[in-house]
């Protein structure tokens, strides 16, 4: 009785196929692209505020060649936050 219930791969394959079929009609790939859009989220003022402090700061935090100095990232960053409440 149990083999009755088993497919076999040919019976398998041909059942994914009417799946991905049916997944690509018109109507459904719509509502798929609708819903799997990310919605934007727009920046609050400290956060633009931030980004540019950052931006000016950081150099004075970084080595000739462009790479952090040690402990330089987590200096500029509070530097920043510090400028922008300012």
């Amino acid at each position: 009785m149990a083999r009755d219930m088993m497919l076999t791969v040919e019976e398998y394959m041909a059942l994914r196929r009417l799946i991905d079929s049916e997944r690509e009609s018109e109507g459904s790939t719509l509502s798929q692209e609708i819903s799997s859009a990310p919605k934007k989220r727009r920046k609050s003022a400290y956060a633009r505020k931030y980004s540019a402090a950052f931006k000016k700061i950081s150099t004075r935090y970084k080595n000739k060649n462009g790479t952090w100095r040690k402990g330089g990232f987590k200096a500029a960053v509070r530097a920043a936050h510090k400028a922008v409440k300012k």
